[in-house]
């Protein structure tokens, strides 16, 4: 189960992540009077800071930054309150989440046309694996199932897959803070986690050096890195937040059954397109680890 949960995620990851990269998204903020993509990622654009905080937060309604922050977990919340309070003094949650809708439906129509191979056996099987799933605890996740499926059949099936990726995305923050960590020990463990320098990734997250100081000399005196690596400790520990994580998942698995292979296929080959096309990073989070050093 565990094996499955982590292979649908990344299936789901570049065709549903794709909104915070898509050239419509940020063109679309623009109008609304954010800046648009000032940087990229190794060829993907990369999305204004308070256009992403507002945007992504648009889906709970027109709520505080401390919300927001509270919601994604894993950003500086002073970062996270000013983007958001200058979002606002932009736009409203129903304007710019209309246009995070159809930026990220103009994006994959562009990439993968109007109906991708597998499409309707794709809505059928997302629909299924979201139709157990309860909101307790899952901010992001029932912002998404509040609002009404778009009307384009793939933007349908992108926001069906949007829901599952937040949904584990709220596991993933009940996990680790059940696990006693915070978000800049966890942003610090990941990144090691994931076999990448200590402080690349984090960076994007918006944390001080100061903040990082502290976080590393709490995981250093538990014994979970040491020398700048995770010790074995640290890399149990880690591991057992990603377990969680997929067994908070099981009832989109058990939804699927064996039908989750069938997903799996369809989704993989439109998320190498959508790489293809630079409509996300090639190699995930380590490419927005190489642009912040």
């Amino acid at each position: 189960m565990v094996d499955v949960a982590r292979a649908l995620a990344g299936a789901l990851e570049p065709v549903t992540g794709q909104v915070y990269f898509a050239p419509e998204c940020h063109d679309g903020y623009e109008a609304l009077g954010f800046d648009n993509s000032a940087r990229a990622y190794k060829g993907v654009a990369a999305p204004d800071g308070p256009a992403y905080f507002t945007s992504r937060g648009s889906v709970m309604g027109q709520v505080p930054g401390d919300v927001v922050a509270s919601a994604f977990g894993v950003f500086n919340p002073d970062v996270v309150r000013a983007g958001v309070t200058y979002g606002w003094s932009l736009t409203d949650a129903a304007t710019i989440c209309a246009a995070r809708d159809a930026g990220a439906v103009a994006q994959l129509v562009r990439i993968l046309g109007e109906k991708p191979d597998g499409l309707d056996d794709a809505r059928a099987l997302l629909e299924r694996a979201n139709a157990p799933l309860r909101p307790e605890g899952k901010a992001l996740y029932s912002g998404l199932r509040s609002l009404p499926l778009p009307e384009h059949p793939l933007g349908a099936v992108w926001r069906l897959g949007d829901m599952l990726r937040e949904y584990r995305g709220d596991a993933h923050i009940a996990s680790w803070t059940v696990a006693g960590f915070d978000a800049t020990e966890i942003g610090l463990l990941t990144e090691l986690y994931w076999g990448m320098p200590m402080r690349s990734y984090v960076r994007s997250r918006a944390w001080t050096d100061e903040q990082l100081d502290a976080a590393e000399e709490r995981l250093v005196s538990r014994g979970l890195v040491a020398d700048g690596a995770l010790t074995e400790a640290g890399r149990t520990e880690r591991e057992a937040v990603e377990t969680a994580t997929d067994r908070l998942c099981r009832p989109i698995v058990d939804a699927l059954g064996d039908d989750v292979e069938t997903l799996i296929d369809i989704l993989r080959p439109w998320g190498a397109q959508v790489r293809d096309a630079a409509g996300y990073p090639r190699s995930g989070p380590h490419d927005l680890a190489d642009s912040t050093r």
